[in-house]
């Protein structure tokens, strides 16, 4: 297994993008040729390692067509070295449709959405994975977003010949680095709380990272990967936290408590919309940014633009 799928696993040893998915003004359709140059835009700029249809991409406000659409323009747009995971979910059915569009699409990949059922069983949670990883030959990532991918889930899936790595989105170091410590299997572990605590999981063992801002701002982004992949991490310090402001802001509560994040994606959108890309509106249950709050997009791009004309952010 150590040399299974090692091109893929190369490719996420650093920095992966969750793209967007840029809609109409009126939110009725998908913008293929603004996801296309999109694409090439961040490729241009350093990106090789892409995943549409993620929770940046509004994975749950799109129909299982326009999921397929997506990730058909996204590889298209892309030269063969450039690296496509898809993100798959819901019940194993519409999972597996989609692993087997993807995969006709050509995608390098699938993310598995973290689960969304109401009554889910442990051992049943294995058996949906299981029902996955053995309709394809591709190589999976897991997505971790809370307690339902245990230590035993993550355990039992590792050892899955075409499972390749785990994206750990749950704010607890502590955990992760039990995590990197304990779990059977050999995969490549993603830091998928961003650029805000790279340095800490690099440490504790991440491969690489995700990120959402990098949409809008890929050379420091980019930068902050070499720095983590160099052991340089006083640049690495230096980067994360002149990125900070866009990840403190993009977790704020949209209403109450219940409501974290809920301008995660606008933020990333109106971001691609100021550096001439194609961000456009969300579609609900998300709402667009309110003026203040693009002002302070503003605000931050051009701190960020001044942090690096003095001290040389970009790689």
């Amino acid at each position: 297994m150590a040399t299974a799928y090692g091109d893929l696993r190369e490719s996420l040893q650093s920095v992966a993008f969750t793209t967007p998915t840029p809609f109409s003004a009126d939110r009725d359709r998908v913008l293929h040729k603004k996801i296309e140059q999109n694409a090439r835009t961040l490729y241009d700029a350093g990106a090789r390692t892409f995943i549409p249809c993620g929770n940046t991409g509004e994975y749950y406000s799109l129909s299982q067509d326009e999921r397929i659409d997506v990730i058909r323009s996204t590889v298209d747009a892309l030269p063969d070295d450039a690296t496509v995971v898809g993100g798959v979910g819901g019940s194993a059915k519409n999972a597996v449709e989609l692993i087997e569009a993807y995969e006709a699409a050509g995608v390098d990949a699938v993310m598995v959405m973290y689960p969304r059922h109401t009554y889910i069983h442990e051992q049943g949670l294995i058996e949906y994975y299981r029902t996955l990883t053995a309709a394809t030959d591709l190589g999976i990532v897991l997505y971790k977003r809370g307690d339902l991918l245990s230590e035993t889930v993550l355990d039992e899936l590792s050892t899955i010949d075409n499972v390749v790595a785990v994206k750990y989105a749950v704010n607890d170091v502590k955990l992760f680095s039990r995590l990197v410590q304990t779990v059977s299997g050999d995969v490549e572990w993603l830091n998928g709380v961003a650029e805000r605590y790279a340095l800490a999981y690099a440490i504790e063992g991440a491969d690489g990272f995700t990120t959402g801002i990098g949409n809008f701002v890929p050379k420091p982004v980019l930068a902050l990967d070499e720095a983590l992949s160099a052991g340089d991490w006083g640049r690495a310090r230096q980067l994360k936290n002149a990125l900070r402001p866009f990840e403190d802001f993009r977790e704020e509560h949209g209403g109450g408590s219940a409501f974290s994040s809920a301008k995660n994606v606008p933020v990333v959108k109106y971001g691609q919309e100021l550096q001439g890309m194609a961000g456009g509106p969300v579609r609900e249950p998300l709402v667009e940014l309110s003026s203040d709050d693009r002002d302070r997009v503003e605000r931050y791009l051009e701190r960020l633009e001044s942090q690096n004309e003095s001290t040389s952010l970009e790689a």
